[in-house]
């Protein structure tokens, strides 16, 4: 009997042992290959998410420009809202993981927000296109709409830790849950603002203004305190 034709499928499949592990090809193994793309899928996705100009992020305009084809993206992702979600879940991870080291290392109330804020600048700065996926008013899909109230949220919590010794004492808990939002809420417009060139301060600058913003009102109702400390006694 003759060769068998060549097809997608057996060509695909002559990769991958009895197993169903990729095999290596020009000396890349097969998981490192997929790694890669999937790599540059999300880094084509930023580039057309933070596009001055952005349009409609399709599966076809994120693959060509990936240089890829489209089976590629579906070897990593099911739909563009897929890829969009673990684009925000990954830039998330950076920013939480980068501020909550810097919070954790400070010895004051202020130090620790300090290096928290001067973290997530260093991230959005050095790469504005992470920046506008968090913050962009421009990009209002489902999708991001639901991972920005996500994240919201957790950095509410990480704000509360900081301050809710002092603002349990004054507002109560339920009101310094509020009073974390509200503040996440302005750092984030803030934020937006100066990535879109609205506000007309340097790096330094954005981020000396955050830390007040953050960290003033809790000082305030903590030197207050104390002075009522010192009455009482």
């Amino acid at each position: 009997m003759g060769r068998a034709p060549s097809t997608p499928y057996s060509r695909s499949a002559a990769a991958s042992d009895s197993t169903g592990t990729l095999r290596a090809y020009g000396g890349e193994g097969g998981d490192t290959r997929v790694a890669r793309r999937r790599s540059a899928l999300i880094d084509a996705g930023l580039d057309l998410l933070g596009a001055d100009d952005v349009g409609a992020v399709t599966v076809r305009g994120v693959c060509r420009r990936a240089g890829l084809t489209a089976r590629y993206f579906y070897e990593s992702f099911e739909s563009v809202d897929q890829l969009v979600g673990v684009m925000y879940d990954e830039v998330i991870e950076e920013i939480a993981q980068a501020s909550l080291a810097a919070f954790s290392e400070g010895a004051s109330m202020r130090a620790k927000v300090a290096g928290a804020v001067t973290a997530i600048v260093d991230v959005i700065d050095a790469d504005r296109r992470k920046g506008r996926l968090l913050f962009s008013q421009a990009l209002l899909s489902p999708v991001i709409a639901a991972k920005r109230m996500e994240s919201t949220a957790l950095f509410a919590g990480l704000t509360l830790q900081s301050t809710s010794a002092i603002l349990d004492v004054h507002v109560g808990p339920a009101a310094a849950v509020g009073v974390a939002h509200y503040q996440v809420g302005g750092l984030s417009r803030l934020l937006a603002a100066w990535l879109e060139g609205d506000v007309d301060l340097d790096k330094a600058e954005v981020v000396d203004l955050s830390i007040s913003l953050l960290v003033s009102p809790a000082e305030m109702l903590e030197k207050s305190l104390s002075r009522r400390t010192g009455d009482a006694e």
